[in-house]
């Protein structure tokens, strides 16, 4: 029977009643674990210091405000919570500003106005208020002098003289001039008909070209203009000697937006939401040009000549028929990253087929590059602190103006590179089979901090190295994630930390001893505390194809265990979640740990793609999603039969986004492994899902169609054979509802029975409300309960 759900509602032929049938019984219930997550009790979050390095702030909310959560801790009393009063807060400097090199100054913004803030005194002064929003602080070389971006302008504010000076004349748009405007063919025959039948109009027509001619004679000459046209101004850098600036000049084209429409608006008609395009659809255009204060001109920079331009992908020889063009590919430039003197400027360039990065010397006199380092990845490139198109990542100078710092996954695995820009030598600060996460300078610029998960791709630890690199040492031993805030003096260090079945709380830890981390928050509440939540047992089983997949494993009491299992499978591709700290799908856990007191076996699965373990486990999914992502579910069940007693007819799999798309491709064209299967907000055609994620993995639709039509679920519902429960928010403008909409017909075309669809007409593709999640978790509990037990 197929049946169509809504909310809490059935329409069909009937309605249920029991949705937990089940020999076994456990405390939990899914009312309880999908109520709203205050239940669990407060966990501290954006944890930031004071500027005087003696105070920690951090949302908390212990109290239960409805917005009022900012609460600190003082160094002096670290056994006192307080709660931030309102005019200690607006008292606050910002967290986000930029600092004078020896770190005694800080500019800041506020209420649209520029601050400086003295560390030393602990005061701020108003610098520059211009009546409108201002960005982009940063001091010069000459530390008295201020550069910012106004109206998409650069200035220079001179502190020492109080002098305000404009450094550029940018305009977005067009030169016009009204008189100029060449005519039409048919205006310019009745202009020269007007003035050859009238005399007093062409005299004066006449003396106003002579006027004109005068004045542009004896005239001084107008400043230089530089009009953008089309394209937008964005992120205009000042060099720090002041001599050039770069502007990103940028086309936005996201293509057709597409319509959700919200059938509970509040007006009582049907609203449609604007949201994303479709795959192929981003024509966005990004060049950079650079103003040259001296020559008083821009010129733009010239990426032509950067090698492997032209270079075709591999995927090509799949199309044998197809005439591929060698030409210049399209490419977005960052912003500038200039030298600490202002003399040299690097940028990253991406190519907008994702294949290349290139690091590049910029010539600030002509816009030429030089290629320091390029990274090509057949498939696409990514990974930690790589950043993305428009920058970010991590990219930088060190103090002796010669040497840049970078990450690349040149070695499989993201790490931590020095290179000269005189002479092009390369060297890696850190090796081995482990990924970096977000390096930063130390304040005297001889050392650096760092993140890395080198003692487990399951844990996160903080250390400290010497710049040119070193022995590196660890400043953090909690198991876990420890997420480090690190006090301006980088006396002292914050640390967020988590473990797999505990959620986060807040350390306190002086950086320079041994000394074990005190804690200071303890926000789980009674009735959370009350259940003996599981640690999961961190596994690795062997693939088909001989890789080792990490796995977190719940197994049930012997005296409970019924032979059945069910797999999780997390969201968002790459991502990792068979690590050892709390899981960001603790829903998902804590459903995990109620299956598994009621006898069931759980696997969940850092498949192929998922983040934490290098380059080739994050492009094993390329041009086949649902292929060796889909592979690792079907033989961590395997791995289940053979070492823990599952009955190979009694295995679910459910999961959400991602998780949803592979719990589709499993019940499509695995059914020999998979009884049943709950597919969450699920991408069914991945030719309807956005350009920035999918033209990653599997390119553009219209030049590489075989990888889309053998990674999309809905080619494959010919498949299906076990029990399918379809679940997804109708105004999902992420995974839209019209995916689930084509696939629902797909199936009622096939004559497919054992399948379900339940909409929830509030929700987007994070449900927010506790009724809708409670409803979707009973419903997939029902699946499995009434498709794995036996009656």
């Amino acid at each position: 029977m197929i049946k169509f759900y809504f909310g809490a509602c059935l329409v069909a032929l009937m309605c249920f009643s029991n949705l937990t049938l089940s020999a076994q019984t456990s405390t939990l219930s899914v009312e309880k674990i999908m109520k709203d997550p205050k239940w669990m009790g407060n966990f501290p979050e954006n944890v930031q210091w004071g500027m005087q390095s003696n105070t920690i702030y951090f949302d908390y909310n212990p109290d239960g405000n409805t917005s009022d959560s900012l609460y600190k801790i003082e160094v002096n009393k670290l056994d006192n919570i307080q709660k931030v009063s309102l005019a200690e807060r607006k008292a606050m400097i910002s967290s986000y500003g930029s600092f004078n090199s020896s770190k005694t100054k800080k500019l800041y913004t506020k209420d649209n106005a520029l601050y400086l803030y003295d560390v030393a005194k602990n005061e701020s002064s108003l610098i520059v208020d211009l009546g409108a929003r201002l960005g982009d602080a940063t001091f010069l070389s000459d530390e008295n002098k201020i550069a910012f971006t106004f109206e998409n302008n650069a200035y220079v504010f001179n502190t020492a003289k109080g002098s305000l000076e404009k450094l550029t004349n940018f305009k977005e748009g067009k030169a016009t001039d009204d008189k100029d405007k060449k005519l039409s063919d048919k205006n310019k025959w009745l202009k020269e008909e007007n003035l050859g039948l009238l005399q007093i109009v062409r005299e004066r027509e006449e003396q106003d070209s002579l006027s004109k001619a005068y004045r542009e004679m004896t005239a001084d000459p107008e400043p230089f203009v530089f009009y953008s046209g089309e394209q937008s101004i964005n992120s205009l850098q000042v060099a720090p000697n002041a001599n050039f600036v770069t502007i990103v000049l940028t086309k936005r084209d996201r293509g057709e937006s597409t319509n959700v429409p919200n059938y509970v608006d509040a007006s009582g008609y049907t609203e449609d939401l604007r949201a994303r395009s479709k795959v192929g659809d981003d024509k966005t255009e990004a060049s950079l040009a650079i103003y040259n204060r001296e020559k008083d001109t821009v010129y733009q920079v010239d990426p032509s000549t950067l090698p492997g331009i032209t270079d075709l992908p591999d995927y090509i020889s799949d199309y044998p028929d197809k005439e591929w063009e060698a030409k210049e590919r399209e490419v977005i430039i960052s912003q500038a990253i200039f030298s600490n003197d202002g003399g040299k400027a690097i940028v990253n360039v991406r190519s907008k087929d994702n294949k290349d990065r290139w690091i590049a010397l910029l010539n600030l006199e002509d816009g030429s590059l030089k290629t320091l380092d390029r990274q090509r990845d057949e498939a696409w490139i990514a990974g930690p602190g790589i950043g993305w198109s428009f920058g970010g990542g991590t990219l930088g100078w060190l103090p002796d103006n010669t040497h840049i710092y970078f990450q690349s996954e040149e070695s499989g695995y993201s790490h931590l590179y020095l290179l000269d820009v005189n002479n092009g030598k390369k060297r890696a600060l850190t090796q081995g089979e482990y990924e970096v996460f977000d390096p930063f300078l130390s304040n005297d610029k001889k050392s650096w901090f760092l993140t890395t998960s080198q003692v487990n791709p399951g844990e996160r630890h903080f250390y400290k190295m010497p710049v040119m690199g070193g022995s590196m040492r660890q400043l953090t031993t909690l198991p876990g994630n420890n997420e480090v805030a690190l006090s301006p003096d980088e006396k002292y260090m914050a640390i967020r930390n988590s473990y797999s079945n505990k959620p986060w709380e807040l350390y306190f830890k002086k950086a320079t001893t041994s000394e074990t981390a005190k804690q200071l928050t303890s926000g789980q509440s009674d009735a959370f505390k009350n259940y003996a939540w599981r640690i999961p047992e961190n596994i690795k089983f062997e693939a088909a194809d001989g890789a080792m997949v990490p796995a977190r494993l719940y197994t049930p009491e012997a005296s409970v265990k019924n032979g059945a299992a069910v797999v999780f499978v997390h969201g968002a591709g790459y991502l990792q979640n068979a690590h050892k700290w709390w899981s960001s799908y603790f829903r998902e856990y804590m459903f995990n740990n109620m299956l598994t007191d009621l006898g069931y076996t759980v696997i969940d699965i850092d498949y192929r793609a998922s983040a934490g373990y290098g380059r080739d486990w994050r492009t094993g999914i390329y041009r086949h999603m649902g292929g060796k992502d889909l592979s690792d579910q079907v033989d961590g069940v395997e791995y289940l039969i053979k070492n823990h007693g599952v009955n190979p007819g009694k295995v679910g799999i459910y999961g959400g986004s991602y998780g949803g798309f592979i719990t589709l491709m499993a019940l499509f064209n695995q059914p020999e492994t998979f009884k049943a299967g709950a597919a969450l907000r699920s991408v069914t055609d991945w030719a309807h899902y956005n350009h920035g994620y999918t033209a990653n993995i599997l390119n553009e639709p219209t030049q590489d169609p075989i990888a889309y039509k053998r990674s999309s679920p809905i080619y494959f519902a010919e498949g299906l054979q076990g029990d399918l429960l379809i679940e997804h928010g109708m105004l999902d403008t992420n995974v839209h509802f019209q995916d689930v909409v084509r696939l629902t017909q797909r199936l009622i075309e096939l004559e497919k029975e054992n399948w379900e669809l339940a909409v929830y007409p509030v929700e987007s593709h994070g449900f927010i409300e506790p009724s809708s999640w409670t409803d979707e978790y009973k419903r997939i509990l029902k699946l499995f309960n009434d498709s794995l037990l036996e009656r």
